[in-house]
């Protein structure tokens, strides 16, 4: 039994005990208020992952935005849209030039190394369009090498076609386009045929660019859509052949492929009804074939012949499928006489050049009889 004096004692160290556990418990109550609710696992979950969502949707989003600036750029001039062409590529188009060009006169050097690499990038993106799930690092088109450049040639090639057939000749971009690429092409295949490799596939690139825009050249059909006539359209792609002449091996075999169209067309013409719809366009042809010999042999025989890679031979065989053009024409005199007239002239021209050219008198004597006549 406690006694008295005790018991108050301990019901006072009980009340401070309540009190202290009451005071505790409201200082805990008090912070708990203050705290955030703790998270559920599955909302943090789908928060986080929500999050992830959003931020890989604006990756795409940038990605996607990124490859349509690159596809209207490439649509475009490496200049501004409303500047033109610098360079004066299509300068005296359909005209003499004054007098025979000089090797000077042929490297524009106003297209400098950061303007061809742009072109590189721009071919690159050309053919991984057009070759779709093929592998890209094959075709890559940034470095130079001996390994890869016929690739670059014909990739090259493939792009002015392209350019060609898809953009008006009357737009800015197509000048300057195909002022790089021509270029780009004339270096490439000086630097092949310096390394004297692969020459047989050199030939068939180059005879599928002259074949190719030959036809392109003589094409009845605006495939491009453009809004400038057919007529003018044609000197535009004369031009660029002619441009591309100036490079003996591919000034030589347009020569040599030209004249022997010429030749068929001449046999179709004999046959061909004047009143057919095709026939103006036939006649249009015959005259910008004829021409574009005359501009080759005018602007750049001279530089041709003292090439040290100039054929002999092939300038024989040029000068035969001439004479021979000339012949098949000869039939058409009595319908249309200018063929023989301006034929006449680009003969009259080469024989003018021959007889100055001193390294090119010892051609076949038949052959130098019949251009003398």
């Amino acid at each position: 039994m406690l006694s008295g004096s005790e018991q108050p004692e301990n019901g006072g160290a009980d009340d401070k005990s309540l009190k202290l556990a009451v005071a505790i418990s409201l200082l805990r109550y008090k912070f708990l208020q203050k705290q955030p609710p703790f998270p559920n696992p599955s909302e943090s979950d789908a928060h986080r992952w929500k999050r992830k969502a959003k931020e890989r949707k604006q990756e795409i989003l940038r990605l996607r935005e990124d490859l349509k600036q690159a596809e209207d750029a490439s649509q475009f001039d490496l200049f501004p849209q409303s500047s033109s062409c610098k360079c004066y590529f299509f300068d005296r188009l359909g005209k003499l030039s004054p007098k025979p060009l000089s090797d000077s006169d042929c490297s524009d050097r106003r297209f400098n190394d950061v303007l061809r690499r742009r072109f590189i990038r721009q071919v690159r993106f050309k053919e991984r369009r057009r070759k779709t799930g093929c592998s890209v690092q094959g075709r890559c088109l940034s470095a130079l090498s001996d390994e890869n450049e016929l690739e670059q040639l014909g990739a090259s090639v493939d792009f002015i076609v392209e350019l060609c057939n898809t953009v008006s000749p009357v737009e800015a971009n197509f000048a300057n386009w195909s002022h790089q690429a021509v270029d780009f092409i004339l270096a490439s295949l000086k630097s092949l045929l310096s390394m004297e490799k692969s020459m047989e596939l050199i030939e068939g690139i180059i005879s599928s660019l002259i074949t190719r825009l030959v036809k392109r050249m003589c094409s009845p059909i605006q495939e491009n859509g453009s809004n400038c006539n057919n007529m003018d359209a044609q000197f535009y792609f004369q031009h660029l052949i002619r441009k591309l002449g100036s490079e003996p091996y591919i000034g030589q075999r347009v020569i040599l492929f030209i004249s022997q169209r010429i030749s068929v067309l001449a046999e179709s013409l004999l046959f061909t009804d004047p009143f057919d719809i095709a026939f103006p366009h036939m006649h249009e042809c015959m005259f910008t074939m004829i021409q574009l010999i005359e501009f080759l042999e005018s602007d750049y025989l001279s530089m041709w012949s003292k090439d040290e890679g100039f054929d002999k031979m092939l300038f024989e065989e040029w000068v035969a499928a001439i004479l021979h053009a000339r012949k098949a024409l000869e039939l058409l005199e009595s319908r249309n006489g200018l063929y023989v007239l301006y034929m006449d002239r680009v003969t009259g021209e080469l024989a003018k050049q021959v007889g100055q050219i001193l390294s090119l008198h010892d051609i076949g004597p038949e052959i130098l009889d019949k251009l003398q006549r």
